[in-house]
């Protein structure tokens, strides 16, 4: 075998690529997959250009983090087996241990008022992130009347206290009963919408609370990484759901601090999973957390390959993944409006997050920047 194709080297190449960008990739899913084309297709010839946009396509198929399963991907097209575990170990771990560092430094120092007033200036400035990139994914999810109607529809359920789970797969059984019927009376379907979405399991549960566990924790982020679609910030209505809402285990500010936390660091935006672990059972409370939400993603890619081709192609698959789009865009309209309830708490931080929203839409900053920024004037209120 040529020196140049021997197993160890890709697995070496994959290692040091998904370190580096681990470390240092910023601002979200979106540019996560745009510097990994640029990476992996245009500097080292890794994949055709078409290839990658065969994996990204994949990648929207299945739940979980898009960027992470775009590494895992990644690495198993370069590396194999090998590459699958080692790409999306290195993606994490840097994000991970940067999110593990701050939560310590939170839990001992958060109450100061240097540190209150550096989350201050970043919260309104995240809230500004979420609208803009439900502008961006309306513009491509809602692509008729009758998905419009629909996230309408999801929307006020989960308004109401429908669980999101119940909204999310009960929006995509619609579409697909929608698409089966294929005659203008589909549209009565929309109405039974609730019933859909009552009948299912956990579909009204009740706020109650729950005593912490490190099994509960692990489970609750297992279930989010396996159902999870559409993006990384409807990880915000299950987080609220039941973390804030059910369990009370965390409160709405650490939970907008969590989010933020996830924003301000390098890597996939799941790892505020890390950060909530850590405050509530410590560096072992960190792994586990970040363990549960990251597990499905290598169990999805690994299993999901070679049904690829065949889900793209199925018009009841792709009628289904419409429902479940909408419905995520959905749930984020409702957690966005409740989180800037508390975010947007003075005149001073509405006009943080309409300047902020001004410039994500005219001039498309990266995300980072923009919250580097409202860390800064923060400090200095």
């Amino acid at each position: 075998m040529p020196d140049a194709i021997r197993p160890e080297h890709p697995l070496r190449e994959v290692a040091a690529l998904f370190l580096k960008l681990g470390a240092t990739a910023f601002g979200g899913p979106a540019a996560h997959l745009a510097i990994m084309e640029r990476e992996v297709v245009s500097r080292r010839s890794w994949l055709t250009r078409q290839e990658f946009l065969d994996l990204l396509g994949a990648t929207n198929l299945i739940p979980g983090p898009n960027s992470t399963e775009m590494a895992i991907h990644l690495g198993h097209r370069r590396a194999g087996w090998p590459g699958l575990i080692v790409a999306g170990c290195c993606f994490i771990l840097p994000a991970t241990i940067i999110v593990g560092v701050i939560a310590w430094a939170y839990l001992r120092f958060g109450v100061l008022p240097e540190a209150g007033r550096l989350l201050a200036g970043i919260k309104p400035v995240i809230v500004a992130v979420i609208v803009e990139a439900l502008l961006r994914l309306a513009h491509s999810a809602v692509k008729t009347k009758w998905l419009a109607a629909l996230g309408i529809g999801a929307a006020t359920l989960s308004a109401a206290g429908v669980n999101e789970l119940a909204v999310l797969l009960g929006s995509g059984a619609l579409m697909l009963g929608v698409r089966a019927v294929r005659r203008p009376g589909a549209g009565l379907a929309l109405a039974a919408l609730p019933v859909v979405g009552a009948s299912l399991p956990g579909a009204a549960i009740g706020a109650s609370a729950a005593p912490f566990s490190l099994g509960a924790l692990f489970w609750f982020f297992a279930k989010v990484g396996s159902v999870l679609f559409g993006s990384g910030y409807v990880l915000l209505a299950f987080l609220r759901a039941d973390l804030v809402e059910r369990w009370h285990w965390l409160t709405e500010t650490q939970l907008l601090d969590a989010i933020a936390v996830g924003q301000i660091t390098p890597g996939p935006i799941f790892t505020s999973a890390t950060f909530i672990g850590y405050l509530l059972g410590g560096p072992t409370g960190a792994v586990v957390a970040t363990v549960g939400i990251f597990l499905p993603a290598f169990f999805f890619v690994a299993v999901s390959g070679p049904y690829i081709p065949r889900l793209r192609a199925s018009p009841s698959a792709a009628a289904f993944l419409d429902g479940l789009n909408v419905a995520s865009l959905a749930l984020m309209v409702v957690v966005t409006w409740q989180l800037a309830r508390v975010a947007l708490v003075d005149g001073r931080t509405v006009a943080l997050a309409a300047a902020a929203a001004f410039i994500l839409l005219k001039y498309r900053l990266n995300s980072a920047w923009l919250v580097l920024g409202g860390a800064i004037i923060g400090l200095l209120w």
